[in-house]
């Protein structure tokens, strides 16, 4: 038995072990209710560094279908579009859910874009250092007709940031071990470039000047604790 083969025998081990203690803890406890309220529309500034909400460009929001599922999972969906001073153009979507749980899955990029018409044409795991955290992000390059939309996104459960499904499951599971229920959040950028390289360069930059505008206190909402390895 290989050693890969041996870590993945042990992680289900642990994962059922875990599912059925989460079981018998009941957790009741949600964690959105124990701090701040979460309000998107404040929490992510309007406009800060050399960046802007571009109001040239109208919000395109999902078909009516899509929509009434997000509005069943999350509690609030902010889409918005910034600008800065020389003409570059980010495009900002965050899901925020209360109650954490599988149901995330469902806004993951990989999931959404292909159910609006775009091919995924290809995916990698990365790290992004902003604001004291070294952040597990996922970098896509997608495609719809001749429009290539390079994005950068990652998720949060608590105060933990999965770098892949299974550890977003453990830290559901973990919270629930203590009783608690954990909240979740999907931060996502991207840009409208057939340089993906650039396109990925112009999304760091971006989100390093977003974050450092977002008050200190309410960084570990939107990054995870500073050390939150899984």
């Amino acid at each position: 038995m290989n050693a890969a083969m041996l870590r993945s025998l042990l992680l289900m081990a642990l994962m059922l072990a875990a599912a059925g203690m989460a079981v018998l803890a009941k957790p009741t406890q949600r964690l959105a209710e124990s701090g701040p309220r979460v309000e998107l529309e404040t929490l992510f500034p309007k406009q800060f560094g050399s960046w802007r909400i571009d109001e040239s460009v109208p919000v395109v929001l999902p078909p009516p279908d899509q929509q009434a599922v997000l509005d069943k999972i999350y509690n609030q969906v902010l889409a918005r579009t910034y600008v800065d001073g020389e003409g570059q153009r980010v495009m900002l979507s965050v899901a925020y859910g209360g109650d954490q749980s599988d149901s995330m899955q469902v806004h993951r990029p990989e999931v959404c874009y292909p159910a609006q018409g775009f091919q995924v044409m290809s995916t990698r795991a990365d790290a992004l250092e902003i604001a004291g955290r070294n952040v597990a992000v996922t970098r896509l390059v997608t495609r719809m007709g001749g429009r290539v939309e390079p994005l950068t996104y990652w998720m949060v459960v608590g105060d933990k940031v999965p770098a892949t499904r299974t550890q977003q499951k453990l830290a559901q599971l973990a919270y629930g071990l203590t009783g608690r229920i954990p909240d979740g959040m999907l931060v996502r950028a991207s840009t409208i470039d057939t340089d993906s390289r650039r396109a990925w360069e112009v999304q760091d930059r971006f989100l390093r000047e977003l974050a450092a505008h977002v008050d200190p206190a309410r960084q570990t909402r939107i990054l995870g604790a500073a050390a939150s390895a899984l």
